[in-house]
Formats: structure tokens, C-alpha cells, sequence
């Protein structure tokens, strides 16, 4: 017969296997990029792919080294997070207000239901001339492309999230009669957090992207504007160079925006079972 395994050990060996499992998917996420780097290295040098237009990595990395030591990248990296921050910053505070404040009111919600499925699906991209034409080339056209793609993703969660109360709580308030920004705070809010906790993380990918859009399409000051003009120009791998760190900080983003999650919703259980698997 086996000897039966003492109490503790079960509970021991769990942290041991967790991290045993984190550690392999970060072996073999470092192993599919290494097999991109060298694809991406090899078949310019085979002739697979013409290096005019796609040149071998190497020569992306020491066009990278090469911009990050000037002042000018690091001017236009601080740009696009600038333009990034205020458009999701304006976009959450919209979106909460208007969410909560519509989500409330059966009324509004019924009134405005169609209009927002119809507004909604309109690429941001489509408003790029009404913006350059209220604007001109700015950072103010950039940030109306960015608020208005981000606005949707934070509106439709937090009305999920004021649907999602429970009628005995608002009945119960409403019985008691607190105020409507008590009821906001003490009932809505609660349910609601993680809710808008999902629309921050959606948004901030969101708004990312068409940072870079506006800049590379509008000309506004930051990355996108790099990549444009490294491109008209014929600085291919320069070019290539930007489009990594705008990767890299897409990568940047999307753990902030978990890590947000993690922080304000560690007591949710969604989060007790992800951070226990």
C-alpha cells in the first residue's frame, strides 16, 4: 500500500505547480518570438522576400538602437502616450457617466437604444476628414478619433454592468430613499466595477491603436507620424523599427490594463480563480 501524503504537502506543492506552468508559457512564448526574429532574419537573406521591402532583422534592431538614441523619437514617444492618456482618461469619465446615468433610467435606456447600435459601428477612421476640419492637424483630430472608438467600448460595458444589479438591492433603496448619487455609489457602482473594469482594458487597446492611426493618417505629432515619414522617405528598415516599438508598447498597454484589472478587482472571483490556476 502507498503511504498516504501528509496534510500540508498537497497545499505545498500547489505554488510549485503554478509556477512550474507559468514558467512554461513563458519558455515557449520567448521560443515562438525567437522563431520569429529568425524567420524574420533569414528568408530576406535566402531571397525569399525581396530585403528592399522586408529587410533582415538585424537591420531593424540597429535602425532601432539607432532612433532611440535621438531626441526625436523619445519627443514623439511621449507624444502618442500623451495623446493615449487623455483620450482614455476622457473616454472612461463619458463613459461611466453616461452609462450609469442612461443604465438608470429605463426610459433613456429604451430612448436611446437605437442610437447607440447605430452610432456605435461607425469606424473612428470615417470621421478622420470632419476632424481634420474642425482641427487641422493637431493633437485635438487625434483625440476625437480616440474618444470616440474608446467612448463605445466603456458605454456598452457599463450598461451591462447597471443591467446587472439586483432589483431587490435598487427596490431596497429606492424604498429607503437615498439620493440617486447614493444609490450610484452604494448599489450601481459595486456591481458595475467590473464591468468597467472590462471596458478600461477593451478601451485602452482601443484608444492605442487609433493614436497611431490619426498619428500616421492625420499627421498629428508622435510615433505614427514617425512611421509615415520614415516610410515616404524609403527608410525601410527604420520604418519596420517604429512598427516594433509600437508592438512593444501595444504589449506595454495590455499589461497595465491587467494589472489595473488584478489590482482593483482582486476580490472578484474571476480573479481569485485566474491568479489560483
Amino acid at each position: 500500500m502507498t503511504a498516504a501524503s501528509p496534510p500540508g504537502t498537497t497545499a505545498a506543492l500547489a505554488p510549485r505547480r503554478r509556477s512550474r506552468r507559468r514558467g512554461g508559457k513563458a519558455a515557449l512564448g520567448l521560443l515562438g518570438i525567437a522563431l520569429v526574429v529568425a524567420l524574420l532574419e533569414v528568408l530576406p537573406r535566402v531571397g525569399v522576400v525581396d530585403r528592399r521591402f522586408l529587410p533582415p532583422f538585424s537591420e531593424m534592431f540597429s535602425a532601432l538602437v539607432a532612433r532611440v538614441q535621438t531626441p526625436e523619437f523619445w519627443t514623439a514617444f511621449g507624444d502618442t502616450l500623451t495623446t493615449w492618456a487623455i483620450g482614455l482618461a476622457i473616454a472612461m469619465l463619458a463613459g461611466i457617466v453616461v452609462g450609469i446615468v442612461v443604465g438608470s433610467v429605463p426610459l433613456l435606456r429604451d430612448a436611446t437604444a437605437s442610437t447607440i447600435e447605430f452610432l456605435r459601428p461607425i469606424p473612428s477612421v470615417a470621421l478622420i476628414p470632419l476632424a481634420v476640419l474642425q482641427y487641422g492637424t493637431g493633437m485635438r483630430s487625434t483625440l476625437l478619433l480616440v474618444v470616440y472608438a474608446a467612448f463605445w467600448q466603456v458605454l456598452v460595458q457599463v450598461l451591462y454592468g447597471v443591467q446587472d444589479v439586483d432589483p431587490v438591492a435598487r427596490d431596497t433603496a429606492r424604498t429607503y430613499r437615498f439620493r440617486p448619487l447614493t444609490q450610484a455609489r452604494t448599489v450601481i457602482w459595486p456591481t458595475a466595477l467590473p464591468y468597467v473594469v472590462t471596458g478600461f482594458r477593451l478601451a485602452a487597446s482601443v484608444a492605442l491603436i487609433l493614436t497611431v492611426t490619426g498619428e500616421l493618417i492625420i499627421g498629428t505629432p508622435g510615433l505614427g507620424k514617425l512611421v509615415a515619414v520614415a516610410q515616404q522617405s524609403g527608410a525601410v528598415a527604420s520604418m519596420y523599427a517604429l512598427v516594433i516599438v509600437t508592438g512593444l508598447l501595444g504589449i506595454a498597454v495590455n499589461l497595465f490594463a491587467r494589472l489595473v484589472e488584478r489590482r482593483v478587482l482582486r476580490w472578484h472571483p474571476s480573479i481569485r480563480r485566474e491568479t489560483s490556476s
